[in-house]
């Protein structure tokens, strides 16, 4: 699609690998795993003990204790990832045209903190005792309309919902309107708060959560021929998205280029990828195709692969259909090895990982992999420990409930 170029010269990271990108990057690269003992509430009655919370976030460094009170843990997740990537870039938006400044951030689940505190509140209290900010602080779009409020934004401003495609939805989105010249600069990706006592529940109840209480840490394992099941996380990551043009005139660093946007549906089942992989092979093919893109040119895959024995197989065989006799060339990891599964936010997250592998040519592991499924054959699936690998642009997946696919290409900046 022809239009402005788009750049990325911020990135804020809210992971249970690390709260800032420093952090984040160094332990991923490391091949750590943020995976833990939930401690933010008992599980002795669940099935599942374990998760990727965010057990290190301080809200007190980012929010007064009035803000506190009246933001979910989403929306403080969200608000500290974007302020990370405003000041990683450099922005000062006292001196933009506010019209020309857009927020685009989704969540999957939104405030499932207020949602269960609230209904208990319902239940033991009545209805006179319900916080009249209960809605303001579960609402999706509470993310995308803080952070446009504390910033003083008035351009394009929205909030996304597409299960675990929703952040590389948002993204995607935001690349479209800089690429039409509808805004300048799009603060944009996903945030999820999400290990709580009821999603924890749900999600085990559709057995689509592994059970390996007795090694947390080892229970993240795509490909893997032992895998059963996704592990429950939360946590945030945001770009700044920059028009080209605009970007230089500030003198602003730039990480890299997006390149491609290719998105699809599977059109066949809420919950399970379609069987033959057509939606992931749609969206990848429509992003190599926006981006004029050869197959021999993409040198790093991170893949959705979220450790499901379904859904890993099924991207894998998308993954050798697309990219053929080069697809045992591309170093492709899963990083949801070491963080788990951030719903919303796993898309923008991924996409920063595929970022930072460009910049520090370096293609993080996907950890636990030590037997190899061999229905996903053919594939270098960088086991264990982290390489170095000259990326010029990498691929990012993700895949949703419902369907929702999405591929995002981004690439080293060349003028």
């Amino acid at each position: 699609m022809p239009g402005n170029r788009v750049v990325i010269t911020g990135l804020g990271t809210v992971t249970p690998v690390g709260c800032d990108t420093k952090t984040f990057w160094s332990a991923v690269c490391q091949g750590k795993s943020g995976i833990k003992t939930i401690k933010g509430f008992d599980t002795t009655d669940h099935a599942v003990h374990f998760g990727g919370e965010i057990q290190d976030f301080d809200p007190t460094l980012w929010f007064d204790q009035k803000q506190i009170r009246r933001l979910d843990p989403f929306v403080q997740y969200a608000f500290a990832a974007s302020k990370m990537a405003v000041d990683d870039s450099g922005l000062d938006f006292s001196k933009e045209d506010p019209t020309r400044m857009g927020v685009i951030i989704g969540s999957g689940m939104g405030g499932l903190h207020e949602l269960e505190s609230q209904h208990s509140v319902l239940m033991k209290r009545g209805p006179s005792r319900v916080s009249p900010f209960m809605i303001t602080k579960l609402m999706i779009n509470a993310a995308s309309g803080y952070v446009g409020i504390q910033y003083g934004l008035q351009g394009p401003n929205l909030g996304v919902v597409s299960a675990c495609a929703t952040a590389a939805h948002a993204i995607g989105e935001a690349f479209r309107l800089l690429q039409r010249g509808d805004a300048e600069v799009v603060i944009s990706g996903g945030s999820e708060a999400v290990v709580t006592p009821l999603a924890l529940a749900a999600f085990s109840n559709m057995k689509a959560l592994s059970t390996r209480n007795s090694e947390p840490q080892a229970a993240s394992r795509p490909f893997d021929r032992d895998r059963d099941g996704f592990v429950l996380a939360e946590g945030a990551g945001v770009v700044i998205l920059e028009e080209l043009e605009h970007a230089q005139k500030r003198g602003a660093h730039i990480y890299a280029e997006v390149l491609g946007y290719g998105l699809s549906s599977d059109g066949t089942h809420m919950a399970a990828p379609e069987p033959s992989g057509r939606g992931a092979i749609y969206a990848m093919e429509s992003a190599l195709k926006d981006a004029r893109c050869p197959i021999e040119d993409v040198s790093y895959i991170n893949a959705h692969a979220t450790s499901t024995p379904l859904g890993d197989e099924i991207e894998a065989t998308a993954i050798n259909t697309v990219f053929n006799k080069h697809a045992g060339k591309v170093p492709m990891s899963s990083t949801k090895s070491m963080m788990g599964h951030l719903l919303g936010a796993a898309g923008s997250v991924e996409l920063i990982v595929c970022v930072l592998g460009i910049r520090d040519g370096v293609a993080p592991p996907t950890i636990n992999c030590e037997n190899p499924d061999p229905k996903c054959h053919g594939l270098d699936l960088v086991p264990n420990s982290a390489r170095e690998v000259d990326i010029k642009i990498a691929m990012s997946n993700s895949f949703g409930f419902g369907g929702h696919n999405v591929s995002l290409l981004v690439g080293r900046f060349e003028k």
